[in-house]
């Protein structure tokens, strides 16, 4: 999506959501220290963060997951349904796989913990900027350790060759535009393909599918691509 003047261009304009003031201006000054960033708003509760999210329309939105009036999970829902072009960064000291599950069912594009270094938020920041998954890697151990186990977690059919295509790219990364470009094919008719793959897996997000697909060991985890090549 287009950017609409030279400052957005320059920066990544980022809404902070912590109902912690001291919090908030700690992860600010991180987040400033990098040229590219800058925080235009902040918010000390889920109900000002949707309000500001709506008013200044920032390129990422970085929430933390216990706010009051309405929670992380809440907002992240929240944005999908409104404004899908925000990307969404939990930043969050719990890394309970309940937590961790119900933030990327909502829709979040990362999440990533309190006690990561700087240059790691920063980076998270414009992955998600970019439309990359940003998963801290201690989560990662974890989910893959756990998640999608049993019987019941099967795909409920087969991904077409190019639904795993579609997957192979987005797992590198690459937003529906650049996969559309690498394929030869529309962001209308990426974003369908990725539509077929999240019901196929049983996913709710990109991070999610991929994860599934790594899972299922359609994707290497280590390298991103389909597993074989």
């Amino acid at each position: 999506m287009p950017k609409s003047s030279n400052r957005s261009k320059d920066k990544i304009r980022i809404l902070l959501a912590d109902d912690h003031h001291i919090v908030r201006a700690g992860v600010r000054q991180l987040l400033e220290s990098a040229d590219s960033l800058q925080v235009i708003a902040e918010a000390g509760d889920g109900e000002e963060a949707q309000a500001l999210i709506q008013k200044h329309k920032p390129d990422v939105a970085v929430l933390d997951i216990q706010m009051p009036k309405a929670s992380g999970i809440e907002v992240t829902r929240w944005v999908r349904a409104n404004l899908p072009n925000v990307g969404v960064l939990i930043l969050t000291a719990y890394d309970d796989d309940p937590y961790v599950m119900a933030v990327l069912q909502a829709g979040a594009n990362g999440y990533v913990l309190k006690t990561a270094q700087a240059d790691e938020l920063i980076q998270a920041v414009r992955d998600v900027h970019e439309g990359k998954s940003a998963l801290d890697p201690n989560v990662t151990r974890k989910l893959m350790s756990n998640l999608f186990k049993g019987p019941d977690k099967k795909m409920i059919e087969p991904l077409t060759d190019r639904e795993l295509d579609v997957l192979r790219l987005a797992a590198k990364g690459y937003t529906n535009k650049a996969i559309g470009v690498q394929l030869s094919i529309s962001d209308r008719t990426v974003q369908g393909h990725l539509a077929h793959i999240f019901a196929k897996l049983q996913a709710n997000s990109r991070t999610e599918a991929v994860m599934r697909a790594v899972s299922l060991g359609l994707i290497s985890q280590s390298a991103g691509t389909l597993a074989g090549e």
